[in-house]
């Protein structure tokens, strides 16, 4: 009987490892839960502010003409040179998408890390369709790379 002495004591130190073991995973899990929502919330508000951007410019164009809806839509175009995030070329002069630029990159309504050379807005006329592609970028606290959204309208005749 003596051989069997401590026998409770560790199987005592096993339970409260691998009960220990669990509340570690389940802490994890809830960890990842809260950045996957974290992400989730930034690329809606990134939907949210593309979808913005492109019905302001469906509503301030010219649709007395083809030709008249074209150049109207010009003026909407914002860094359309350059890949991934860092865009280059004009910025566009249009009070609508200044502003809209500046809510993207505001710290308290935009979304994190983005900033006026992370955002563009691509305007392609001709061929019978005017297409206008909305790219925004930006960069959580916890996100290793810059995330992107983009968004394809067409804007034509009614």
């Amino acid at each position: 009987m003596n051989h069997q002495r401590g026998v409770f004591l560790l199987e005592a130190l096993v339970a409260i490892l691998i009960f220990s073991l669990g509340v570690l995973g389940m802490v994890a899990m809830g960890a990842a839960a809260v950045s996957a929502q974290s992400d989730a919330h930034y690329r809606t508000e990134a939907a949210n502010l593309t979808d913005e951007i492109a019905s302001t410019i469906t509503l301030n164009v010219d649709y007395s003409s083809a030709d008249a809806l074209a150049a109207s839509l010009l003026p909407f175009a914002h860094q359309p040179n350059g890949g991934g995030c860092q865009f280059t070329g004009d910025k566009s002069g249009d009070d609508a998408v200044t502003d809209w630029i500046a809510k993207v990159s505001a710290a308290s309504s935009g979304l994190p890390g983005a900033t006026g050379t992370s955002q563009q807005i691509v305007v392609a006329t001709g061929a019978g369709f005017n297409r206008v592609t909305v790219t925004v970028c930006w960069q959580a606290p916890t996100d290793r790379a810059m995330r992107r959204h983009s968004m394809v309208t067409y804007v034509n005749r009614r």
